[in-house]
């Protein structure tokens, strides 16, 4: 896709729609002023009013040469059909044909589109879409986002980390299992904003109280803490400036976001957004796919596996589950997966059957490339 070609494209009808706006604003703005001054004209004076209308219909034709408007609109249009006809040739408008008809189970995509609206807190749209397509349970799935929410308005609009805080301490346990060190990031920032506003023993006070017990797990961390109070004043413009950034407010909202979905059970991205991303990144090779499959009268809806790969980026792939494209067995610590010289991967075991133990070099089932098995490198376990 060119799409140096496409913005080229578009700014030339860019171009001449604000060169026709130009120009009908300037002849309206005459227009009203030659109207003005008719209208003045025929008030205060008592010359023949045909003649005063005569004129301005005269000075109306100089204005607005009918030729000229339809000359700056024939061009717009052509450069409007132009562009139209470069996205209708750049981009696949129909994508119905890259649909594989398949049993779906629809009770469950339900739930993860209502719990998608309560996740971007849109409660409201989530609660007339679970009405009307009878989501069961719509309120199990509501009510861990409503506390959510509820936490981040307070950080992000009034700056209160007192519920955020008031969570942690609930679930201390469970975070301090998974390594996580929302608190200490939390009462820190507690902390710098007391010195912000020159609370200087508030916020020694606090310190000792919120930051000193957890010293042993985060020594050097609550050291550079505790050395802010000697540029209370100035902090922004000590070594340590870095923690007054207004950032801070911003990146622990999304850590709190990180984690408290983690101790639901849910991934930090709306599983409905990836897979909406990952299927938008795979469309052009399954629409090519299709394309290519019609050409040559085959049927490829009915094919359980793809003829081809769909390489998707590295945020699309969450683990690290393997499926022997041949032997069609997971991979294994005995049979794990190994990366061909051609790119392509197969399991151990594939590779040896089909280079007899590592008697001869084997074509790839994939591709026309040869390899052996010494060229052939495991990617993990």
């Amino acid at each position: 896709m060119d799409v140096d070609t496409i913005r080229e494209s578009f700014d030339r009808v860019a171009e001449k729609q604000v060169q026709y706006a130009t120009r009908s604003q300037e002849v309206i703005n005459q227009l009203i002023k030659e109207i003005e001054l008719t209208i003045t004209n025929l008030q205060e004076t008592n010359s023949d009013q045909s003649t005063i209308l005569a004129q301005l219909k005269t000075k109306i034709d100089e204005i607005t040469p009918l030729a000229q408007f339809e000359g700056c609109q024939k061009e717009l249009n052509l450069a409007i059909a132009r562009y139209t006809k470069l996205l209708e040739k750049t981009f696949t408008t129909d994508i119905s044909k890259a649909y594989r008809d398949v049993e779906m189970d629809i009770p469950t995509i339900n739930e993860i589109i209502a719990s998608h609206f309560y996740r971007q807190g849109q409660f409201e749209i989530g609660d007339r879409f679970s009405s009307e397509a009878q989501v069961s349970e719509s309120d199990i799935l509501k009510s861990p986002f409503l506390e959510m929410h509820s936490i981040l308005q307070s950080m992000k609009l009034s700056h209160d980390l007192g519920p955020a805080l008031a969570w942690v301490a609930e679930n201390r346990e469970k975070l301090l299992q998974y390594g996580s060190s929302l608190e200490l990031k939390l009462h820190e920032l507690q902390y710098v904003e007391m010195l912000k506003a020159g609370k200087r023993v508030e916020a020694l006070k606090y310190a000792r109280t919120h930051l000193a017990p957890l010293a042993n797990e985060h020594r050097a961390e609550i050291q550079k803490v505790f050395a802010c109070l000697l540029w209370e004043d100035r902090l922004d413009q000590s070594p340590y400036g870095d923690l007054s950034s207004p950032s801070h407010w911003e990146e622990l909202a999304t850590e709190m976001v990180r984690q408290f979905c983690g101790l639901m059970g849910q991934p930090f991205e709306s599983p409905l957004a990836v897979t909406l991303a990952a299927g938008a990144e795979g469309l052009p090779t399954l629409l090519k796919l299709a394309a290519v499959m019609q050409a040559k009268k085959q049927e490829w809806q009915e094919m359980k596996q793809l003829p081809v790969p769909l390489d998707l980026p590295k945020e699309y792939q969450f683990h690290s589950v393997f499926v022997c494209p041949v032997l069609r067995e997971q991979g294994s610590e005995e049979n794990p997966p190994m990366l061909m010289p051609c790119g392509h991967v197969l399991s151990r075991q594939s590779i040896l059957k089909l280079s007899k133990n590592s008697t001869r070099a084997f074509k790839c089932p994939y591709c026309p490339q040869e390899g052996t098995v010494a060229q052939c490198r495991q990617l993990y376990f």
